[in-house]
């Protein structure tokens, strides 16, 4: 695989996985349940009411997630 191939193809998995967080999290807000997350290199635990809504014109989380 060229390395052009193989960075556009970086480039659409980590879109897909970025979209699919996006979407674990809104689901996790629409039915009341909080989620955890690594913020400063602590642990983090949002209820469903702290969880921004997801902006559809985006395909990233609102919630700040650790790389």
């Amino acid at each position: 695989m060229t390395k052009r191939i193989s960075d556009k193809l970086s480039e659409q998995i980590d879109t897909g996985v970025r979209a699919a967080i996006a979407e674990a999290i809104e689901r996790h807000r629409r039915l009341g349940e909080s989620i955890s997350l690594l913020k400063d290199g602590q642990i983090v635990t949002l209820t469903a009411d702290q969880i921004p809504p997801k902006d559809d014109k985006k395909t990233t989380p609102q919630v700040e997630i650790a790389p």
